[in-house]
């Protein structure tokens, strides 16, 4: 965070921001029932509650217990409740399992937020009389703490829409967050010239362990679309039984249609979609969501195009981003956007030493890259280098994809129709 991010100003912005983080996540319940609270409607979803134990968990289990004296637990026993995956800190709850979790109630949960809450700002408020270095350090993991809280805001939410999918009353959580508007862009592709490229966070700012170290990448030529695939274009694939033609699937997603019987994105519903806000009209000109990834493979193939990788899309995002440059449309705010490219870790890369270094080394295996954010992402918690990662099967994730090719890129910003 810098040679001044122990400097009272600092420390002030980050309390602020912590006050801020905390309670964003208790107003994303405010409008849900209490048996609304453990809904887990499959095994790769958690519990409302569970998220507000698991953020809170978190914060005492890397801030307070270690660096806060005389702070004591509420009960040691939620340790085991709420540890997601950190082998190093000791025993689980079974994932498939946290729906079970009726006690501890809700109200011992919110308490317990508040007395982690108090504890932090403790911490903070005493962090002018710690050496700089260690001052420095204690700040970066509470900044790695809210931007993990915020992680959990939409994982939060996007486990909610997936369980009230499944009631046959078809609950609405209230308005849907905005952002999954149609493009106000004429379409068509942007071109990139390729050659060498410089990808991953520079420094000057937070960033995820796997955003870094940055690196340089050979990219030949080509061009990424305007905008994000829509609900319409989608709907010619599906009309063209593109969910019966195994010539445009790979084989574990092949069979994954066949075991299934996939037949269109999550959540469609004939001619509607269910949505956060309840069943909805269906928008052709909105871009299509909750795709696997080898849905927006699939359909890549049939249109005789492809994902993009990682470093095309950041490369063109980058350019963007210059004076002078052009926004890409919905790069941000839309969807979260699945690439070609396995998650795997940077040249260099090297996790953090101990239980820390779990948040995402170990996860570098058997996934793919998503960039960008979606209308669920928390505003200010995108940015041009953020690598998002989920395995190829999961659909529940507001994702959707932006269409790539092989091409001769002129460099000068892209084309409006044809090729480049």
């Amino acid at each position: 965070m810098g040679a001044r991010a122990h400097s009272p100003a600092d420390i002030a912005r980050l309390l602020q921001r912590l006050r801020t983080v905390r309670r964003q996540s208790e107003e994303l319940i405010a409008g849900l029932e209490p048996e609304d609270l453990c809904l887990q409607g499959m095994a790769d979803a958690s519990p409302a509650k569970w998220h507000l134990g698991h953020t809170t968990w978190f914060f005492e289990t890397f801030l307070l217990e270690p660096h806060l004296r005389g702070h004591e637990t509420a009960d040691r026993r939620w340790s085991h409740l709420f540890n997601s995956y950190y082998e190093a800190l000791g025993s689980r709850h079974p994932r498939p399992q946290r729906g079970l979790l009726t006690r501890p109630p809700i109200a011992e949960v919110l308490a317990w937020r508040q007395r982690v809450d108090d504890g932090l700002e403790a911490l903070l408020s005493d962090l002018e009389r710690r050496p700089p270095d260690r001052a420095a350090s204690l700040l970066e993991l509470i900044e790695l703490g809210l931007q993990h809280e915020q992680q959990h805001q939409e994982l939060l939410l996007m486990d909610l829409l997936d369980g009230f999918s499944r009631n046959p009353l078809e609950p609405a959580y209230g308005q849907e967050p905005p952002g999954a508007a149609p493009a106000d862009s004429p379409g068509g592709w942007r071109c990139h010239p390729g050659g060498l490229v410089e990808t991953g966070h520079a420094g000057g700012g937070f960033h995820f362990d796997n955003e870094a170290p940055r690196h340089r990448q050979w990219l030949e030529p080509f061009a990424i679309a305007e905008t994000l695939v829509t609900n319409g274009d989608y709907a010619v694939f599906i009309a063209d039984e593109g969910y019966r033609r195994p010539e445009f699937w790979m084989s574990e997603g092949w069979a994954l249609v066949q075991e299934r019987g996939w037949s269109g994105p999550r959540y469609w519903r004939g001619d509607w979609e269910f949505t956060l806000a309840g069943r909805r009209p269906r928008h052709p000109q909105a871009p299509v969501r909750h795709l696997s990834w080898f849905e927006a493979d699939a359909f890549a193939r049939w249109s005789a195009a492809r994902l993009p990788s990682e470093a095309e899309w950041e490369a063109v995002v980058a350019e963007a981003a210059r004076p002078g440059g052009r926004p890409l449309p919905q790069a941000f705010g839309a969807l979260w956007q699945w690439t070609a490219s396995p998650y795997r870790p940077y040249p260099g890369f090297r996790a953090a030493a101990g239980a820390v270094g779990e948040y995402n080394g170990k996860f570098m295996t058997s996934q793919f890259v998503l960039r960008g954010s979606s209308f669920l992402t928390p505003a200010d918690h995108a940015r041009a280098t953020y690598r998002n990662f989920f395995p190829p099967h999961s659909r529940w994730m507001a994702a959707g994809l932006r269409l790539a090719r092989d091409g001769d890129g002129d460099g000068q910003g892209g084309s409006e129709g044809g090729a480049c």
